[in-house]
């Protein structure tokens, strides 16, 4: 369902996760984040990229591997990729599209694209790494901590920044990756909002923002809850750690796992956090 459209940018969201699927019109390009879930959600996202298309390339932007975010990759054969080098490389391709054709099995669902891992063009291998597309300035921030394979993305002079699965205005950590990674990755954060105009602020799940102090409120939660959840962890409390759990949002048995590898991979970096 589309959810936002002002100026270039066309922000789509599924009912589903609240997953968000991005439309950045420039003046030569096209430029389309994530495209996700349902068949028709991936159909209306690529029917309205064609309606506005007018022979221009278009650029697909995956902000990481997971396969919530890849699901509608075979729906734009014609586009060129960008995406990190860890991406590239995932070591779980087929694991990630098996994740795909379980549930379209489990509900019943028929796809009029093929499934496949999303081939890269652009690589992505480090930090202030740019693209430049006519007057258009990408620039990239290498993203790990959620997933080895996050990206960030900044769109200048637009000023809108793509957080893929971090900064949520209600989704706390989810830590696929790594707790110290995922804390510089904030510290990143703080420092684009900094470094840069921005002036949309869109994750990879939840509500957009155009408001900087709302943008440090999250990397903020987020930390804290990271932070609380770490000295948990390291004084073995296990009240606290269930309490910390608690005040994710949507409560279901896929929050609490998520919470529990939280939880998990705090105790194997925890000599070094």
């Amino acid at each position: 369902m589309k959810v936002y459209e002002q100026g270039a940018v066309t922000i789509y969201q599924s009912a589903l996760w609240k997953t968000t699927s991005t439309i950045y019109e420039g003046e030569q390009f096209i430029l389309l984040v994530d495209p996700t879930w349902l068949p028709q959600e991936v159909e209306e996202i690529r029917s309205h990229v064609e309606r506005i298309r007018r022979e221009r390339p278009l650029y697909l932007l995956f902000t990481h591997g997971d396969f919530d975010h890849i699901i509608g990759y075979g729906a734009f054969p014609d586009a060129q990729v960008i995406g990190s080098e860890k991406m590239q490389h995932h070591p779980k391709k087929d694991y990630k599209l098996g994740l795909i054709a379980d549930f379209d099995r489990e509900y019943y669902i028929n796809r009029s694209y093929p499934i496949t891992f999303p081939t890269i063009d652009h690589v992505i291998s480090r930090n202030g790494q740019q693209l430049m597309i006519e007057e258009t300035s990408l620039t990239f921030y290498l993203a790990p901590g959620h997933t080895p394979d996050g990206l960030f993305t900044v769109i200048e002079p637009a000023g809108v920044w793509i957080t893929g699965d971090y900064l949520s205005d209600f989704e706390l950590p989810y830590l696929f990756d790594s707790a110290k990674a995922y804390l510089k990755t904030l510290d990143q954060a703080e420092e684009i909002v900094d470094r840069h105009s921005i002036n949309l602020l869109i994750p990879g799940h939840g509500a957009w923002t155009t408001n900087p102090n709302d943008m440090r409120e999250r990397t903020q939660q987020g930390r804290a809850y990271l932070t609380r959840l770490i000295e948990a962890v390291r004084m073995d409390d296990a009240l606290m750690m269930e309490q910390i759990g608690q005040e994710m949002d949507y409560p279901s048995s896929f929050t609490r796992e998520c919470h529990q590898e939280n939880i998990a991979i705090i105790k194997k970096e925890l000599a070094f956090l």
